[in-house]
């Protein structure tokens, strides 16, 4: 099988649970970038999880302002630098986040897009937005990992922007990503039945 057609596997396939195909500009720029399948499926399912959070968010907050499309945007490439530093698929590195920052605006996506690529792993940077943190809890939850200072950053901002409690806060985001998290296996199963190089 070739590379395409693994990647469009990653891009396409049925999955347990079911995910979510990504926005088709994110999916044809993987395919223009001949990214690794396992990038596409690990994109797949992060964007997947982000498509709850921002459902939750509309469901739980309509009248926090969260640009929704921005955070599925965000979730579906915040790791696209990957492809320029394939080994960090499966080794530890950073490198990739602002190279993907550059691929994306090399491409035609603005600044308030391509930001994703290098703030999910940097929460607690001075101007993040409730955006940038949905697109980071989204890369950590698919697979289950809870990350308490992430999760108390979110709540916090939910509070303050509806004026609620904290702990009522609190035990609605936990409940959310428990669910979530129940998926895990089956997220992680599929990403991992793609190769890393093909």
């Amino acid at each position: 099988m070739s590379l395409s057609d693994v990647l469009s596997q990653a891009l396409h396939a049925p999955s347990d649970p079911p995910l979510r195909p990504l926005p088709s500009p994110v999916a044809d720029l993987l395919r223009s970038l001949d990214a690794p399948p396992r990038l596409a499926a690990h994109l797949r399912a992060v964007h997947d999880v982000a498509v709850q959070l921002v459902a939750w968010m509309d469901h739980r907050h309509p009248r926090i302002a969260v640009d929704g499309a921005a955070v599925l945007f965000g979730a579906a490439t915040h790791d696209i630098g990957k492809t320029v530093h394939p080994a960090e698929l499966s080794e530890p590195g950073s490198a990739h986040e602002e190279a993907g920052r550059e691929l994306l605006s090399a491409h035609g996506f603005g600044p308030e897009l391509a930001r994703f690529a290098g703030t999910h792993a940097s929460w607690t940077a001075p101007g993040t937005t409730l955006e940038d943190l949905l697109v980071s809890t989204a890369d950590k939850v698919w697979k289950n990992k809870r990350l308490p200072e992430l999760e108390d950053l979110v709540v916090a901002r939910l509070a303050q922007a509806t004026g609620g409690q904290q702990w009522e806060e609190y035990l609605a985001f936990d409940d959310l990503l428990t669910r979530i998290g129940d998926g895990a296996d089956g997220r992680l199963a599929f990403q991992a039945s793609f190769p890393v190089r093909a």
